[in-house]
């Protein structure tokens, strides 16, 4: 019984620690309902709780600490293909080691295979199923609160 207590605390903070929230597919498609390039849609809207676009919420502003748009954060929303491949973190951080705006990370470089940014790479063309980049994909990469 006296063990109870002291787990209690580690328990409560690992069920914290894997909390996740779903911020819709990483994607140009403006028509998809999941879509962030859906300016009417739940994870497009400037105005949803859940969108990278609210500039007054957690996930858009440049002050907060889970924001796509702060330049110093490391906690970033994270991406991963339909495939379950870890692409980096949708970040404004040209620093952080797996932020998308570092251009020599292999997360952000132009010519990384895991790089949203690699025009020739399929998740980054314009042309792949799975690109963040394709205005007509429809397995587009997904967004992770971290």
């Amino acid at each position: 019984m006296k063990r109870l207590p002291l787990l209690l605390p580690l328990l409560l903070m690992t069920a914290s620690a894997y909390s996740q929230e779903y911020l819709g597919q990483l994607s140009a498609n403006p028509y998809a309902s999941k879509s962030t390039g859906n300016p009417y849609g739940q994870y497009g809207s400037p105005y949803s709780a859940q969108s990278i676009h609210n500039p007054y919420g957690q996930y858009g502003s440049p002050y907060s600490s889970t924001s796509v748009n702060n330049p110093y954060t490391t906690e970033a929303p994270r991406i991963v293909a339909p495939d379950g491949t870890y692409l980096g973190r949708k970040s404004a951080n040209p620093y952080d080691a797996v932020s998308t705006a570092n251009p020599y990370g292999q997360y952000g470089s132009p010519y990384s295979a895991k790089s949203i940014n690699n025009p020739y790479g399929q998740y980054g063309s314009p042309y792949g199923a799975q690109s963040a980049r394709n205005p007509y994909a429809t397995e587009a990469p997904s967004l992770i609160s971290p």
